[in-house]
């Protein structure tokens, strides 16, 4: 009976993209159904409608697990930010209705059929997750130190070095990318513990590679880094100060929305073009973006909203290619993805990731092949180029169960939720948060796996980590 009332759970996922699949004779309302429908699945995920969240932690200490953080993350910015790009197409600038504006028919409905194939990866996305969620987590280590806090500190300390480490060797700058996401996670970690401790060593040593890590994000020249600069933090004060993270983080963060578009756009028109270094690119870009007028501002800002902020563009473009102009991947795709996992230290010659995505990029016509542009297609994409609607769910359902088997698997080695999912799951697997291409997504997630094996095997080694004798019959 109980898994009975749980598919009939499941089912509730589906019925927003089938209600807008069977509205698709009215492009704008199947839209809406679609962009709506996400907004009824976080609903009744979080609310406990769908499955019980898990209640072995309170609330506030478990979001970091994938129910909570990456599914927000993931699926708010794959399924909810297309609005601004339809509301564009429907003759909107600034939200106010333009007069005498032609519309695209053909346009309306591509964004219509996208946000359908959205709404049905939230769905198989979160099936993933709740099918393969089981809490409790038996443990099988616990761990052995007197002070977490200052667990948390060494390895913030560790961390950052073994990624310059890593960046030095040839063929490993994979292994520098996760340690530098590691040292991020592990410094904003034990800074978060040794606030309310009062430890002013701790405090004051973590608040610096905190705000190194800030400004690597700001001379980065993307905004998403300094995005989750901030974001991650509030997350890690939460627990202990509820309304003060409320008070301070939520409104920076909409500040951050606001400033950036503009921030970012003067510091790459400036740094990436030679003109300047980046740190003088820095201070003009902040310089700009604070003093810039009202009627810029909305300007740049409905320009981000519309097309940066959302990736539907681009899959518009590949709507109209496929399967039309080219045939659907079918495997191909996962073929590839397997090729890029062998690391250059032991094959130099292999061929490069980013040419091999590109160049379904170049096929699609979303950008010409003599163009200096990175345009990776999102996760989603690659699955409908797999085999369209049947593809789009496998490979969604499987990006959900694999973000959380790993981390229940994180948790179990490295005894629980703080080192297992707050620490290791979130600073070696970030890429679950955004998405990538099958090429990046399957290489970052086998190698960060493996990583992770062999810090539980370090840890265990030096006595941190110990087995919890089995006492069961």
């Amino acid at each position: 009976m109980q898994k009975r009332q749980s598919l009939e759970r499941i089912i509730f996922l589906y019925m927003p993209w089938g209600l807008a699949l069977l509205c698709s004779s009215s492009p704008a309302t199947s839209y809406l159904i679609a962009w709506l429908g996400s907004f009824f699945i976080f609903f009744i995920t979080f609310t406990g409608i769908l499955v019980p969240l898990p209640d072995d932690r309170p609330l506030a200490e478990q979001l970091m697990r994938p129910i909570l953080l990456v599914h927000i993350i993931f699926a708010g910015y794959m399924c909810c930010t297309s609005i601004f790009y339809f509301l564009d197409a429907l003759g909107y600038d600034n939200f106010h209705k333009m007069p005498f504006v032609i519309l695209d028919q053909h346009k309306i409905e591509l964004i219509a059929q996208c946000q359908r194939y959205y709404c049905l990866a939230h769905a198989a996305f979160v099936t993933g997750i709740v099918s393969t969620m089981r809490y409790p987590i038996k443990q099988k280590v616990r761990v052995e130190v007197e002070n977490i806090t200052q667990l948390l500190f060494k390895a913030a300390l560790i961390t950052y070095p073994a990624s310059i480490l890593f960046l030095k060797l040839p063929g490993l700058s994979q292994f520098a990318n996760q340690f530098n996401s590691l040292s991020f996670i592990a410094c904003t970690l034990a800074l978060a513990f040794a606030i309310p401790e009062k430890k002013a060593i701790n405090t004051t040593i973590c608040s610096l590679l905190y705000a190194f890590n800030f400004y690597t994000s700001l001379v980065s020249g993307f905004k998403e880094p300094i995005i989750i600069s901030v974001m991650v933090l509030g997350i890690f004060l939460y627990p202990t100060y509820k309304k003060a993270v409320i008070i301070t983080f939520i409104p920076a963060l909409l500040l951050l929305f606001v400033l950036l578009p503009t921030y970012a756009a003067v510091f790459r028109q400036n740094a990436w073009s030679g003109d300047v270094d980046s740190n003088d690119a820095r201070e003009l870009a902040i310089d700009a973006a604070l003093n810039q007028d009202s009627e810029t501002l909305n300007n740049t800002n409905w320009t981000f909203l519309v097309y940066r902020l959302s990736e539907i563009d681009m899959f518009t473009s590949y709507l109209e290619s496929t399967p039309d102009k080219i045939p659907y991947y079918n495997l191909d795709l996962v073929k590839q993805s397997f090729i890029v996992l062998v690391p250059r230290v032991f094959w130099p010659s292999k061929p490069s990731t980013e040419a091999l995505v590109m160049e379904r990029v170049y096929n699609a016509g979303v950008i010409n092949r003599g163009s200096n542009v990175s345009a990776k297609p999102a996760y989603i994409v690659d699955g409908y180029l797999s085999g369209g609607v049947l593809g789009i769910f496998i490979s969604l359902f499987l990006y959900g169960a694999a973000a959380q088997f790993i981390s229940q698997k994180a948790e179990q080695l490295f005894g629980g939720y703080l080192l297992g999912t707050a620490l290791m799951f979130s600073g070696l697997f970030q890429i679950f948060w955004r998405g990538l291409s099958f090429e990046f997504i399957l290489n970052n997630v086998f190698w960060s796996y493996v990583s992770m094996l062999l810090i539980a095997r370090y840890l265990r080694k030096k006595d941190i980590l110990q087995a919890i004798e089995d006492t069961t019959d």
